[in-house]
């Protein structure tokens, strides 16, 4: 079982490397924060995917949901004969991260973690599709949970960041090739988050 949290639920870690990570809480105000988390999450094609895990399946603890330009491979296995296209709410925050990451992205991957109970456990986004050292631009909507990353060469260096609602998330640099990161578990009771993450892949 994955575990739980090892982090305080306030204040940043200090000593994060330079040239990983940029942070910028507030992006989005509160209202319309809320606003287009609900419309995403009443709209998007969600799916729950399947895992295999030693010797059964199992289900992955979030929703996920794939939109892309309509040439781009889906690389998270969430399998369609097409991608699902965007709609106007993610082309309106698509035009509003691009500028500040300083690229153009053709894919999002949104994940909805419905309580406490959901989470992504410690992995790296090094996926060929994604490049060598990719930018990924990660919104967060609704509740405040703990992005956690740790050195894959020494786990004792570890830090974490609160992502608050309406807030952006830029990874860089070598974070997929030398760190990992997650989303732990939650002991108490959390409302709803939800996560966009864009990114650039690799078309087939």
């Amino acid at each position: 079982m994955e575990q739980l949290a090892l982090f305080p639920e306030k204040g940043q870690s200090t000593g994060i490397p330079d040239g990983l990570l940029t942070y910028l809480p507030g992006l989005i105000e509160a209202g319309p924060g809320s606003l287009l988390m609900d419309q995403l999450v009443h709209s998007a094609t969600w799916k729950q995917k399947s895992v295999q895990m030693y010797d059964k399946q199992v289900l992955t603890p979030r929703l996920s949901a794939w939109y892309a330009d309509p040439d781009t491979y889906d690389y998270t296995h969430l399998r369609r004969s097409t991608p699902n296209l965007w709609t106007p709410e993610l082309l309106q925050l698509k035009s509003l991260v691009e500028p500040i990451a300083g690229v153009q992205f053709n894919s999002v991957l949104l994940n909805y973690y419905r309580d406490g109970n959901d989470s992504v456990a410690w992995h790296s986004d090094n996926e060929k599709a994604l490049g060598t050292h990719p930018t990924i631009a990660s919104l967060s909507f609704g509740q405040v949970r703990a992005f956690d990353i740790r050195c894959k060469a020494d786990h004792r260096q570890k830090y974490s960041i609160r992502l608050e609602h309406g807030s952006l998330l830029i990874m860089k640099g070598n974070l997929q090739q030398e760190w990992e990161h997650r989303i732990a578990k939650s002991p108490k009771r959390m409302a709803p988050r939800l996560n966009l993450t864009f990114r650039i892949v690799t078309k087939a």
